[in-house]
């Protein structure tokens, strides 16, 4: 069996924050992905960040990504890539596999930074080829340079879709409709000014009834829904496409979490089922801390300063850090925090925060204490 002070298990965002911290502290990390590749969602992100410069407003996503890689390897941090975490047994062992081998490594303590999942929809034809989601299509594009489509739905008008709707024009494909059952627009106005601007119709209180094709999709049928969410006959729109990208929100990929046995609350603002956890990112299984998407789905600020709070506090916990040390050093971040989540856009995630604050402790039915010197 493998010895490790801190294991992190996801290379995104959170997770090379959380690496970063502690071993700055001067732990010893060890980071685990399942991926070929670290960064996790920053290298599909080619658009510029919004919002004040401390919260690297103007950069790319994938600057920004290539930026905490030349940190954690700076820093000595092990990486280890094309590797599954299947377990965690006893609050301490991680069950890890990868094509060639499985291993356990014993952890003093581990940060979950596991991200989110893409929710799915279903309608008639949804399993169809050509139905993806729109994090499945930005990773096509971004990543791999393969163009998903020629002519796309794209079903969600959060920030998620309609990024990606305008990365898809970039990369030479024709957006036919941007679709969505809300009423409104839910993501930023500047995002939808371009989407508009470029002639892309954008329908509201509509969605898919069907997708039909042979082999593959060929074309979508869209209409619109009332206010009790059915579909309203009559108002079919028929749309000559062949991919539907669904962006219609995540939910945290918190399994670990759930085998580890820690405890959670359904908190919707959030994306569902998040591990209850404490200001210092600690779950209810002491040693395990959690970071990103998985402690709630907000977006990449928001996940690199809990990363950062998560190593922080393992490490200390670890013994490398003084309590006091980690109070003085985890403000700025916390900080930071609350002015992310200050905004109009940040108020459903920051309710999903107070009413974990509100309701953890009746979750917990025990105090944690941090640990450290």
């Amino acid at each position: 069996m493998k010895q490790a002070e801190i294991v992190v298990v996801g290379a995104g965002p959170a997770g090379l924050s959380a690496a970063a911290a502690a071993a700055q502290a001067g732990a010893q990390v060890l980071v685990i992905d399942e991926n070929a590749e670290p960064g996790g969602q920053l290298f599909k992100q080619i658009h510029k960040f919004f919002g004040a410069s401390e919260h690297r407003a103007g950069q790319r996503g994938v600057d920004i990504g290539h930026e905490l890689l030349e940190e954690v390897e700076g820093l000595g941090v092990d990486v280890v890539l094309d590797a599954s975490v299947w377990g965690i047994y006893d609050g301490s062992t991680v069950a890890v596999a990868s094509q060639e081998y499985s291993w356990r490594v014993k952890a003093d303590r581990i940060v979950l930074a596991t991200g989110a999942t893409e929710n799915g929809l279903s309608f008639r034809g949804w399993t169809l080829p050509g139905v993806m989601g729109a994090g499945c299509a930005q990773t096509m594009m971004n990543v791999h340079r393969v163009l998903p489509g020629q002519r796309v739905v794209m079903v969600g008008s959060g920030n998620v879709g309609l990024i990606v709707a305008y990365q898809l024009l970039q990369a030479g494909a024709e957006v036919v409709a941007v679709v969505d059952a809300l009423p409104r627009v839910g993501g930023y106005p500047v995002h939808a000014a371009k989407i508009a601007r470029a002639g892309v119709p954008i329908y509201t209180s509509y969605s898919v009834k069907e997708a039909d094709g042979d082999e593959c999709v060929e074309k979508v049928t869209i209409w619109r829904v009332d206010d009790r969410w059915q579909g309203v006959p009559g108002s079919e729109i028929e749309l000559d496409a062949d991919t539907v990208t669904l962006a219609v929100g995540l939910s945290p990929m918190a399994e670990l979490a759930w085998v580890a046995g820690c405890r959670f609350l359904h908190i919707p603002e959030l994306g569902g089922h998040v591990p209850v956890h404490s200001a210092y990112m600690e779950t209810t299984v002491p040693g395990i801390y959690v970071a990103g998407d998985v402690s709630g789905v907000e977006e990449a600020s928001c996940a690199m300063e809990e990363g950062r709070l998560a190593g922080l506090w393992a490490a200390s916990a670890a013994g490398r850090l003084s309590v006091a040390a980690a109070v003085a050093a985890a403000a700025p971040h916390e900080a930071s925090l609350a002015r992310l989540r200050s905004g109009p856009f940040g108020a459903a995630a920051r309710g999903g925060k107070l009413a974990m604050d509100g309701r953890r402790d009746e979750a917990w039915g025990q105090t944690l204490t941090r640990g450290g010197a």
